[in-house]
């Protein structure tokens, strides 16, 4: 599969820093869920780290988490200003590229043939096309131990039906912007989870009409 870019969502400048309005609003409701999945001692991956706003709070906030953050090579250097500016705890590592296109993601770096305990992304799948979906759940499948954790972020349908109009008129809105992108079906996801051995565990309601998916691997 040729490698292509990850989109995210729209981003200001904030001091010469990348920043993301969703990405500051949501990050203590996120870290609230972490803290009740997640074993302390764990690894985390996460993918599409944007401008590294989570990885910078979550570290801080989880000091007996390792956390990994990674994204496309031109986003590294706006998440790396960052931790420097804003101080880098020795539990969060440097970030690294990582394209989830590019299958299996172990030929990327010696970093992704190792196993995590968990895997993060916020705010990704919707904003990509189903085929690059499907790619993630197989670079999943990849660096995810046996008994590790994925955590997802996000909209999501239920039986194709939306949760609130305004999640309809978002998903107009990300078919206009994100060639292939929208609201992903919640069943859709969750057979691709379940494809690669992993089991849903939890799927809590969160504000802004957006989900956060746990599924644990057996």
């Amino acid at each position: 599969m040729a490698a292509r870019s990850l989109p995210h969502q729209p981003l200001e400048e904030t001091n010469v820093l990348p920043f993301n309005k969703a990405a500051d609003n949501n990050k203590g409701f996120i870290l609230e869920k972490l803290l009740k999945h997640l074993p302390e001692g764990s690894t985390v991956l996460e993918v599409a780290s944007g401008t590294g706003q989570h990885a910078l709070h979550f570290s801080k906030a989880m000091p007996a988490i390792n956390w990994q953050p990674t994204d496309l090579p031109h986003h590294l250097q706006g998440i790396s200003a960052r931790f420097e500016l804003e101080g880098q705890p020795e539990n969060l590592m440097s970030p690294r590229a990582l394209d989830i296109s590019a299958l299996p993601w172990s030929t990327q770096s010696a970093l992704f043939q190792q196993h995590f305990d968990a895997l993060y992304a916020c705010n990704c799948l919707h904003v990509i096309s189903w085929d690059l979906v499907e790619a993630f759940f197989q670079g999943v499948d990849g660096t995810l131990k046996s008994g590790g954790h994925l955590f997802l972020y996000g909209p999501y349908k239920y039986e194709g039906a939306f949760t609130t109009q305004s999640n309809e008129q978002f998903d107009g809105w990300l078919k206009e912007t994100y060639p292939g992108g929208g609201i992903r079906d919640f069943e859709a996801v969750n057979a691709l989870a379940e494809a690669i051995g992993l089991t849903l565990v939890a799927d809590h309601a969160m504000p802004a009409n957006n989900q956060f998916l746990v599924w644990k691997r057996s």
